[in-house]
C-alpha cells in the first residue's frame, strides 16, 4: 500500500519562501527508466486541482507556466522523499498542496488523472 505524507506548509509573506516535503512508503520516487514518477499539485478554494511540477527518475522536471523560475521540484532517493522549493511566493500561490505518486501513463505528468495515489495535503497561505 502506498502512503504519502506531506509537510512544510504554512504562512509566508509575498516574496518569501517555503519548502514542502513528501515522504513515501510503499513506493520509490526513483526507479529505473525515464518516466515521471512523482508530482506536486495544488487546489485553491473554488478552483480545480492543478499540476504544479513533476519529476522523472532521471531528474527531468516539468513545471506549470505559473511557477516556472520560482518553484523547484527535487527528490532524495535515500530518503524516498519529494521536495518542492517555493521561492518568490505570490498571494495567488495560496492553496492546498498535494503530493502525487504511482503514475497512470495514459495521462500526462501534470494531469490530475496522471496519478493513482495522493497525500492528505498541506496548506500554503501567502499574504501580500
Amino acid at each position: 500500500q502506498v502512503h504519502l505524507v506531506e509537510s512544510g506548509g504554512g504562512s509566508a509573506q509575498a516574496g518569501g519562501s517555503l519548502r514542502l516535503s513528501c515522504v513515501a512508503s510503499g513506493y520509490a520516487f526513483v526507479a529505473s527508466g525515464y518516466a515521471f514518477r512523482g508530482g506536486w499539485f495544488r487546489q485553491a478554494p473554488g478552483k480545480e486541482r492543478e499540476g504544479v511540477a513533476a519529476i522523472a527518475s532521471d531528474g527531468n522536471t516539468i513545471y506549470a507556466d505559473s511557477v516556472k523560475g520560482r518553484f523547484t521540484i527535487s527528490q532524495d532517493n535515500a530518503k524516498n522523499t519529494l521536495y518542492l522549493q517555493m521561492n518568490s511566493l505570490k498571494p495567488q500561490d495560496t492553496a492546498m498542496y498535494y503530493c502525487a505518486a504511482v503514475r497512470n501513463l495514459a495521462w500526462g505528468p501534470l494531469a490530475n488523472r496522471g496519478y493513482n495515489y495522493w497525500g492528505q495535503g498541506t496548506q500554503v497561505t501567502v499574504s501580500s
